[in-house]
C-alpha cells in the first residue's frame, strides 16, 4: 500500500521511496552483508581498501575473487550431485566414477577476469551448468557488450572500456562475435509477419557510410514505420538502398507483401525515386503523400538565411490551402510574388511534387495532422544519428541494420524503465519521455480513423 500525504489523499512519493528502500535493505543478501558489516567482520577488508592494498574489481581484485570462491563451491557441489558422494566419504570406493583433479579456465565477467579451477571426473562425463564447457565469458557481460554496442561505441571503443574500466581484455573479434550472435533474432524481426492492413506508413531515411569493395560510399537506411487499426505505430522494416530507384522500392514492397500486408491507404514519404510506382504496383488503390515538412526544406534549401522566415510565411498557404483548387491559386501568387521570382528553384520543387502534394488537402484537419509528415519518424531517426555518428563507416551492410535494431530496442527500453519510475505520479511529476516510436499511440487517433472510415469506407470497413 502506498503512503499517502496527511490530509491531501495524495501519495507521499519521498515515504514510497522510503519505503522501497527498506525492502531491498531487508532482502536476506544486503540484510546478511549488513549484519557482517556491524559485527566488524570486514574492518579489516575496509582499512586494506582505503590504504588501496586491495582492489575491489579487476585483475586480482577482492570482487572478482569472491566470484571465484563461489562458482568454485558450486563447481564442486554439482560434481558432488553427480557423482553422489561427499569428497572424501567412506562410500567413494564402491562408486566406478571418482573426482579426477581439475582444469584451469580463465572466464571474462563484468567485475574482470576470474581464473577458475574447474573440477574434473574420471569417467569424463561431468558437464558443469554454473561454467558451461566452451564458455569463456558470465552471461552478464554479454548483455553489457551489447548495450554498449547499442549506444553507439564500437568494437575498438568496447574492448578499451572493459580493459581500462574492469581490467577485462576481449579481442575485437569476441566482441564482433558478441555482437553477431543476435544476427538470427534480427532476420527473425525482419522477416516476421506483419498485419493485413495499415492505414498510414511512413517512410524516411538516414544517410550511413558502408564499405563496398576498397572504396566507402553513402548509403540510405530506410526505415517503415506502420500505423495499425488501433493507431499503434511499429518500425515494420529496415531496409539499406543497394540499388537506386523502381528495382529497390519493388523489392521492399514485394518483401510487405509477402510478409502479409494486403492494403495501405497512405504512404508519405520523402519523394523518394521509383517508389510511388512500386507502391502502385503492389497496392493499387494506396495512396502516395509527400511529406510536406521535406518539400519546404528542400524549397528552402537555396533560400538566404536572412530570407527565409519571409519566405516560409509566403509559402504557409498553400499547404493550409482549404482544397487543392485554393492552393494551386496561392502557389500561382507565390510564384509571380518577389519571393517566387527571387527563388526559382523553391517554384520549381513545388512544380515537380505538385500530384504527389496535393492528396492530403482532400482531408479534413485532423486526419491531415496524420499523414501530411514524416515528423514522428524523424524524431527516431535524429535519435539514430546520435548512435551512428561515432562511426567512421560500417564495413557491410548487415552491421548497419544490426546496429539500428539494437538502437531502436535500447532507445524503446530505456524510455520504458524510465516510465516505470514515474508511474503513479501525477502527470506534472513526470518526466519521462513517452514512446519514440515503436507501441506509440498516434494523437487523435480516434478522429483520424473516423475520416478515413468515411473517405475509404470499403477499403476500413471489413478491418473494424
Amino acid at each position: 500500500m502506498s503512503a499517502v500525504t496527511e490530509g491531501t489523499g495524495r501519495p507521499d512519493y519521498k515515504k514510497a521511496a522510503a519505503a522501497a528502500r527498506a525492502e531491498r535493505a531487508d532482502r536476506p543478501g544486503a540484510r546478511a552483508a549488513a549484519e557482517l558489516a556491524a559485527s566488524g567482520a570486514f574492518d579489516e577488508l575496509f582499512a586494506k581498501i582505503d590504504s588501496g592494498e586491495i582492489e575491489l574489481t579487476g585483475d586480482g581484485g577482492f570482487i572478482p575473487g569472491l566470484i571465484k570462491a563461489t562458482l568454485e563451491r558450486g563447481l564442486q557441489a554439482e560434481l558432488t550431485s553427480h557423482l553422489g558422494y561427499e569428497k572424501g566419504a567412506p562410500e567413494a570406493s564402491a562408486v566406478a566414477n571418482s573426482r579426477n583433479g581439475t582444469t584451469p579456465k580463465t572466464v571474462a565477467t563484468q567485475t574482470g577476469e576470474v581464473d577458475l579451477a574447474i573440477p574434473r571426473d574420471r569417467d569424463g562425463t561431468f558437464t558443469p551448468v554454473l561454467v558451461p564447457k566452451g564458455s569463456r565469458r558470465l552471461s552478464g557481460l554479454d548483455d553489457m557488450i551489447i548495450s554498449l554496442y547499442a549506444g553507439g561505441m564500437t568494437v575498438r571503443d568496447i574492448a578499451h572500456h572493459l580493459s581500462s574500466t574492469i581490467g577485462t581484455e576481449l579481442s575485437h573479434e569476441t566482441i564482433s562475435n558478441i555482437t553477431d550472435a543476435i544476427a538470427e533474432e534480427i532476420l527473425e524481426w525482419q522477416a516476421r509477419p506483419l498485419e493485413a492492413f495499415y492505414p498510414v506508413v511512413y517512410l524516411d531515411a538516414i544517410v550511413v557510410k558502408v564499405r563496398d569493395g576498397a572504396h566507402v560510399i553513402n548509403k540510405s537506411a530506410h526505415i517503415a514505420v506502420g500505423v495499425d487499426m488501433d493507431g499503434v505505430k511499429h518500425v515494420l522494416g529496415i531496409w539499406i538502398q543497394t540499388a537506386e530507384g523502381a528495382k529497390f522500392w519493388a523489392g521492399v514492397c514485394a518483401e510487405l507483401a509477402n510478409r502479409g500486408v494486403r492494403d495501405v491507404l497512405i504512404v508519405c514519404c520523402d519523394g523518394l525515386t521509383g517508389l510511388p510506382e512500386a507502391i502502385e504496383a503492389t497496392w493499387a488503390q494506396a495512396t502516395v503523400q509527400t511529406c510536406v515538412v521535406h518539400l519546404i526544406r528542400a524549397s528552402m534549401r537555396f533560400v538566404s538565411y536572412s530570407d527565409r522566415k519571409a519566405v516560409a510565411k509566403a509559402l504557409r498557404p498553400i499547404y493550409t490551402a482549404t482544397n487543392d483548387k485554393t492552393a494551386r491559386d496561392s502557389f500561382a501568387a507565390f510564384q509571380d510574388s518577389v519571393w517566387g521570382k527571387k527563388y526559382p528553384h523553391a517554384v520549381a520543387t513545388w512544380d515537380a511534387a505538385w500530384e504527389r502534394f496535393i492528396p492530403f488537402l482532400a482531408f479534413p484537419p485532423e486526419l491531415r495532422r496524420v499523414i501530411y509528415t514524416t515528423n514522428s519518424i524523424e524524431s527516431l531517426n535524429y535519435q539514430l544519428r546520435k548512435v551512428t555518428k561515432n562511426r567512421g563507416h560500417f564495413p557491410n551492410d548487415e552491421a548497419v541494420v544490426k546496429l539500428l535494431w539494437l538502437a531502436i530496442c535500447n532507445i524503446e527500453d530505456k524510455r520504458a524503465r524510465e516510465r516505470a519510475k514515474d508511474r503513479g505520479k501525477p502527470a506534472a511529476d513526470r518526466k519521462a519521455k513517452g514512446r519514440l516510436v515503436e507501441g506509440q499511440v498516434v494523437t487523435n487517433w480516434k478522429q483520424a480513423l473516423a475520416q478515413l472510415a468515411i473517405a475509404y469506407p470499403d477499403r476500413i470497413n471489413p478491418y473494424l
